[in-house]
């Protein structure tokens, strides 16, 4: 139960009493990397925090966040979490496939704490102490701030130097 950076692969990166450095070579999963990582190399435990946000709200919504676009607007799943949230309209973030099946009243306050996990700068970002906490809670849960996410990936693309591509989009799977 000892708690290990691990994002999806970069634990192999770093020693076992790490808890926050930087790196020079980006390993991990697209669309799970906290923003701090890939684009500055800069790791901590609120890495995998923002991580399990990610996986929180697909697990939700039934959508991959990688690969989701939303079809009137240029957002990936996390923006159309927080657009749906902002609009409090949370309950259309839930997978149809799960119908009348589920409590509104115990989902909804779990894509609050995946949003609240996948906030833009990692000091927003709750411990996993702290998020354990908030699951095993039925009181009320802070108000998250804009996640991190790009709503317009060409203009990412253009605001990068000499034209060429943003770092992030020349990320490769291993």
């Amino acid at each position: 139960m000892s708690p290990k950076i691990s994002d999806f692969g970069i634990a192999r990166s770093f020693g076992g009493n790490e808890t926050e450095a930087n790196t020079t070579r980006v390993a991990g999963t697209l669309g799970y990397m906290s923003p701090e990582y890939a684009s500055e190399g800069l790791y901590s435990t609120k890495s995998d925090v923002f991580s399990f946000g990610v996986l929180v709200l697909e697990i939700v919504s039934g959508k991959r966040n990688i690969g989701f676009n939303h079809p009137d607007r240029n957002i990936n799943l996390l923006g159309h979490a927080w657009t749906l949230y902002k609009e409090d309209r949370s309950s259309e973030f839930i997978d149809a496939s799960l119908g009348n099946t589920c409590n509104l009243s115990e989902v909804i306050p779990i894509i609050n704490l995946g949003l609240l996990c996948v906030q833009r700068f990692p000091n927003d970002r709750p411990s996993m102490h702290s998020v354990v906490l908030m699951l095993s809670s039925e009181g009320a849960l802070p108000q998250p701030k804009e996640p991190c996410f790009f709503t317009d990936r060409s203009m990412m693309e253009a605001s990068s130097p000499s034209g060429t591509q943003s770092p992030i989009t020349l990320l490769e799977a291993r």
